[in-house]
């Protein structure tokens, strides 16, 4: 594919400089398609338990690639392009739900579960007349049929042959903190989505941005969920592309909030229902927050008791879908559950200490429209893309570009 890239160029001072550009070309979002999601990388598409039983499907994406998980009659799993062989019209609508056979709706063209062709309606025609020569192959016009992997109840899958293993993909460390999470089997116990009026990367960005929270989000300060003076660090994959940021629950400093004058340091605030914040340390090991992401668009995260993970599906330059699903243990008492689902109020399209998220990116992707040849900053902590021991930097956001470039051959 010849595109825009060959009259872009990376700035010359690295991962510590992002181009405007990369959010606004429309030939590098086609691009992006082709070379990261349709690539040798491993995107998540659902949990495990979203398919518990035989006979049962769920929507998901590629990318921009609509794609459908199934869970056949023996138990078996497969993902293939939600795309009908015949004049390519989406095969499933609904979310999600049971099914010994797929049917699509436009021409009642039929597949099984794996993704096979298995009927064309009036492929013999009416009365002897019309309907399919006898030479016409169909089948080999049959949506993509995708590579799986499962871990820990997550399933990720790929369309290239040569992605490499799931966990040396991932790598030892983000293979561990996963892990940690996904201790048990899950319960899924909702889900929310919401349209992001800004580019995917302005997202992963913001998600692998370890300093933010703390200035952006008043409540997570404000109630002391997270400060940077609380002990914590981020842990940055080989490739660039993964990243863990966590943190204590508990708060030994925070005076430098007070004392820096910062907005991030109000107090004074109570809670009429203070029930909202109490929690209990399930994993025995301290930490009150933990944010996973995985190259391109996943995110796994455990705020306090509140346990989800998050899908990004691009839908052009400036539109994003944000995907929520939230679960638990199936081992969970209903005292555990009922935290849970109140903590839930914490996080999504208009959690207490998410709904900026929504809009920080779309303010970028506003601003950076008419400077598509000027170049952020990325400073923070360095040049670095390393492991560290504190979150004043923006190490895990050049892991990400390190990573996109690589992919992108920028």
């Amino acid at each position: 594919m010849t595109i825009s890239m060959q009259t872009h160029h990376w700035p010359a001072e690295g991962l510590t400089r992002v181009p405007y550009w990369v959010y606004s070309d429309a030939a590098i979002y086609e691009e992006e398609q082709e070379r990261i999601f349709r690539g040798p990388t491993w995107n998540f598409l659902c949990l495990e338990a979203e398919l518990e039983s035989p006979n049962t499907y769920r929507r998901s994406s590629l990318g921009a690639m609509p794609v459908v998980v199934t869970r056949d009659k023996d138990g078996k799993l497969h993902a293939f392009e939600n795309r009908c062989a015949h004049r390519g019209s989406l095969l499933l609508l609904n979310e999600s739900g049971e099914a010994r056979d797929i049917i699509c709706v436009y021409h009642n063209w039929s597949y099984d579960l794996c993704g096979n062709l298995t009927g064309v309606a009036f492929r013999k025609g009416l009365r002897g007349k019309g309907g399919m020569p006898p030479e016409a192959r169909p089948e080999t016009h049959g949506p993509r049929k995708l590579k799986l992997a499962t871990l820990a109840g997550l399933i990720f899958g790929t369309l290239a042959a040569a992605a490499p293993p799931l966990e040396q993909y991932l790598g030892g460390e983000i293979v561990a903190r996963i892990r940690r999470v996904m201790r048990a089997p899950v319960k899924v116990l909702g889900g929310y989505s919401q349209t992001l009026p800004s580019n995917w990367k302005l997202y992963m960005e913001n998600v692998k941005d370890t300093y933010h929270a703390s200035l952006l989000h008043t409540f997570f300060t404000t109630f002391r969920l997270n400060r940077l003076s609380q002990q914590g660090g981020i842990v940055v994959s080989d490739s660039g592309g993964h990243h863990v940021s966590y943190s204590l629950a508990a708060d030994t400093g925070g005076k430098e909030y007070e004392q820096a004058g910062m907005r991030a340091a109000q107090e004074g605030f109570g809670l009429e229902a203070p029930q909202l914040l109490e929690a209990v340390d399930e994993f025995a090991d301290g930490i009150g927050l933990q944010i996973l992401s995985v190259f391109p668009t996943f995110v796994l995260q455990q705020t306090r008791n509140s346990l989800a993970v998050r899908r990004l599906v691009p839908q052009g330059l400036d539109k994003t879908e944000l995907v929520w699903t939230c679960f638990g243990f199936a081992s969970d008492d209903a005292e555990m559950t009922e935290r849970r689902l109140r903590q839930a109020n914490l996080i999504g399209p208009a959690g207490y200490i998410s709904m900026e998220d929504g809009a920080a990116p779309g303010f970028v992707q506003r601003a950076v429209a008419t400077a598509s040849d000027l170049l952020s900053v990325v400073e923070m902590g360095g040049a670095s893309v390393a492991s560290d021991d504190n979150r004043v930097t923006e190490a895990a956001v050049r892991g990400f570009w390190k990573a996109y470039r690589g992919y992108m051959g920028l």
